[in-house]
């Protein structure tokens, strides 16, 4: 009797050549507007991981499409304990998509983690692009977009808030922020305190969907105007700092600069260093109107 010759053992994980993590935008409103990629990357993937997966059902319904892949959650509640086995599928040779509810992941979605971990293993990361409510409210702002920065959501917490503000107060590039509905009478109210109450801003609501909306104008009017109730998903675009000379920088406003550095957690001295260097005046004049304002308030 003759033996029969032993199978070859199976290759494991580490005789595979790693796979690929897709990052896909999803539509932010309009359906119609998901990327033709999208559907073929739903169809193909081997895993999907999704921030909501009965969004993700209504979206491959959508679009007419039937994943063959196994589809697993991925959301901030569970991203830490959950990207441990998507690298380990991606290890294994797994084409892995990643999508959130809207927009691009890792854009103040899920998704930074699992692309840090596919990078550190070598991983390769590519992309299916798509909507993201950040361009598109910029582009419908009518405010500057050659330079901006984009500061997803601000705390909310009334003291965090001002805080987060004032750290940016002076920033030159327009400014882009995601806000709760219920949320956004208070934070414009809090730009304008801390922005002032006549800089330029656009509130951009529904952006896509049948009820789109653009407010601009300045931020104490627009305050005013989401005081009265807003729903829907918000985002707010602010024009950057104005760019002043000299001849702008009164007492009052040489003192407000210092006090916004010293909230942010600045010691006075710098402070006052630094609002000189902006200002382009002596330290001493800055130092002059500090004293001068404490006095005055007794």
């Amino acid at each position: 009797m003759t033996d029969t010759p032993a199978r070859p053992a199976a290759p494991g994980p580490s005789a595979l050549p790693p796979g690929v993590l897709v990052l896909a935008g999803t539509p932010i409103g309009d359906v119609d507007d998901a990327p033709p990629r999208l559907a073929a990357e739903l169809a193909g993937a081997d895993v999907i991981a999704a921030e909501d997966t009965r969004r993700l059902r209504r979206l491959t319904q959508a679009l007419g499409v039937t994943p063959k892949g196994r589809v697993v959650s991925y959301f901030e509640g569970n991203e830490s304990a959950r990207t441990p086995e998507l690298v380990d599928a991606l290890l294994g040779g797994a084409r892995v998509l990643l999508v959130t509810d809207a927009g691009m992941p890792s854009v103040s979605d899920p998704g930074y983690r699992l692309v840090a971990a596919a990078v550190e293993k070598d991983v390769r990361v590519t992309a299916v692009p798509g909507p993201s409510a950040v361009l598109t409210a910029l582009a419908l702002s009518g405010l500057p977009v050659d330079r901006f920065c984009f500061e997803g959501f601000l705390p909310r917490k009334a003291g965090e808030r001002l805080t987060r503000l004032r750290e940016v107060a002076e920033e030159r590039r327009t400014l882009v922020y995601f806000e709760a509905p219920h949320r956004l009478d208070d934070t414009l109210a809090a730009m304008a305190e801390v922005f002032g109450a006549d800089r330029r801003a656009a509130v951009c609501r529904e952006l896509t969907k049948t009820y789109e909306e653009v407010r601009r104008g300045p931020l104490a009017d627009l305050a005013e105007w989401a005081a009265e109730g807003v729903r829907g998903e918000i985002t707010v675009v602010v024009t950057g700092a104005p760019v002043r000379g000299p001849e702008e920088f009164g007492p009052e406003e040489l003192v407000r600069r210092v006090r916004v550095r010293e909230e942010a957690g600045e010691r006075r001295k710098e402070a006052i260093t630094a609002v000189a260097a902006e200002a382009g005046v002596p330290k001493r004049q800055v130092f002059d109107a500090v004293v001068s304002a404490k006095h005055s308030e007794g």
